[in-house]
């Protein structure tokens, strides 16, 4: 085993961007409580900021970033291209209008096309569960679909001949907050499913116009309820589900309740990830998190793979049972440095990434819109960096702290003055506690991998030829 010239705490905030400029409404992180925050990042040789969003972290160009994209890229080393570029890259060449998984869909909707003594009878080809924004349009955001795909899809349908493809027509409408549950909340899922193949729910002629009602009662599109526009598109024994959601932890629960069985898949999975790289040389690790962004600290930070690495601990800490986290901004906000605390001061880790903060809580606070309630859980964030700070400086770790994506400084539209619940692209933060480095400004905020780069960096181990980037810190 390597010598290890340093050890490295890693805290991830979610949602904690850097504002275009200060002084803007609606900047609940300017607003809040950020002591600890400032004090560590108050000599400007300690602190730059980084890229989050679009090709810095594999997306297309002009995307906000989510948590997802963000602790995959951290834990790689590299730009880890996405999902929704590879796909679009597909729909360009017209690969996608060629895949066999598609092809076989479309069969199989045709089948029940033509065995059916009545037209309109045959087996649906449904096409679920895109995010619906707040009514003027399906997805453009990018974070869990992207409308081109729908486009791609429908115009594959005609060219292969599937029936009564309807563009345009909605038949069931459900929030995320039920049909896209990630923290077991089955009771959510159920009411969800309950809407898609029972047919439970507000039954409305017009999708808009029940939108609209509903957004007049503070009732927003993640939370609704399921609205049932036309029953004969329910779904029915024997029907097509066609997920083109890309966002798998967003998708599990849901397609496990409609019947996709468990298959052995084959899978092409990244290598020598930070994680990985640190297993292999005999580095111990320690990955720290609430349930609710347990998967980002582990699965997504370890490069899409479930499995745990030697010498790879876990700590999960229960999220409160709470019907919406504004309701409890804070979470198990001081629970979570507890843990990277105790872990830290131990001094058995060398390694210790942990998910620390409350800034968005996707879709918890950030995307709930509630200022005061983000404004609260900015300072709950930042006395927990104040907890893991001290615990570092009392064990003669590195402290490291940087964020995934943007939200919290940003909580109002600047044109329409509404709350701002999404999102942002904005840059964020990369602050740090080592008195023998400074950070390297130059060259651009785009830095492929920086953040795994710096870790190696600290500890005096070499990088695989997998990590492309570089790292970000002068030695004095």
């Amino acid at each position: 085993m390597p010598e290890i010239k340093g050890k490295v705490c890693l805290i991830v905030h979610d949602g904690w961007g850097v504002a275009t400029e200060p002084g803007l409404e609606g900047n609940a992180i300017e607003t809040g409580s950020t002591v600890n925050m400032d004090k560590i990042g108050a000599d400007h040789r300690r602190q730059r900021v980084l890229a989050a969003h679009g090709t810095a972290v594999g997306l297309s160009e002009g995307l906000m970033g989510n948590s997802e994209v963000g602790h995959l890229n951290i834990g790689a080393g590299r730009v880890v291209w996405q999902d929704i570029v590879r796909i679009d890259v597909s729909i360009k060449k017209r690969e996608f209008h060629k895949n066999k998984n598609i092809l076989e869909s479309f069969r199989h909707t045709k089948l029940g096309a033509y065995t059916s003594s009545d037209w309109w009878a045959g087996f649906i080809f449904h096409l679920l569960p895109f995010i619906l924004q707040p009514i003027r349009k399906i997805s453009d955001g990018g974070v869990h679909s992207y409308i081109t795909h729908m486009y791609a899809l429908l115009e594959a349908a005609k060219e292969q001949g599937v029936p009564h493809v309807y563009v345009g027509t909605l038949a069931t409408i459900v929030g995320r907050y039920y049909a896209m549950d990630r923290d077991k909340r089955w009771e959510r899922v159920k009411i969800a499913i309950d809407g898609l193949v029972g047919g439970v729910g507000a039954e409305a002629a017009s999708a808009v116009e029940a939108i609209k009602k509903n957004y007049e009662v503070d009732m927003t599109d993640e939370f609704l309820k399921p609205i049932i526009v036309n029953t004969d598109g329910l779904i029915k024994d024997d029907d097509t589900l066609f997920f083109f959601n890309y966002r798998s932890d967003r998708m599990r629960e849901l397609v496990s309740v409609v019947g996709l069985p468990d298959q052995p898949i084959e899978v092409a999975a990244m290598t020598n990830v930070l994680a990985e790289w640190l297993a292999a040389k005999g580095v111990k690790q320690a990955h720290i998190a609430e349930t609710e962004k347990y998967a980002h600290v582990t699965f997504f930070f370890n490069g899409g793979v479930e499995a745990q690495f030697d010498l790879e601990e876990r700590h999960i800490v229960p999220l409160p049972k709470v019907a919406t986290y504004d309701l409890q901004p804070e979470m198990s906000v001081q629970a979570v440095p507890d843990t990277v605390a105790r872990v830290v001061e131990s001094k058995v880790h060398d390694f210790a990434p942990g998910y620390v903060l409350n800034a968005d809580i996707h879709p918890q606070v950030g995307h709930t819109g509630s200022f005061d309630a983000v404004v609260r859980a900015i300072g709950a964030t930042d006395a927990a960096v104040g907890t893991v700070y001290a615990a570092c400086q009392r064990a003669g770790y590195v402290l490291l702290v940087t964020a995934d994506h943007g939200n919290a400084e940003q909580m109002r539209n600047a044109a329409t003055r509404a709350p701002h619940t999404a999102h942002t692209c904005n840059p964020v933060p990369f602050i740090f506690a080592a008195a023998a480095l400074k950070a390297d400004t130059e060259g651009a905020d785009e830095e492929p991998g920086a953040l795994c780069d710096v870790a190696l960096d600290i500890m005096g181990l070499p990088q695989p030829e997998e990590m492309t980037g570089r790292s970000l810190f002068v030695r004095k």
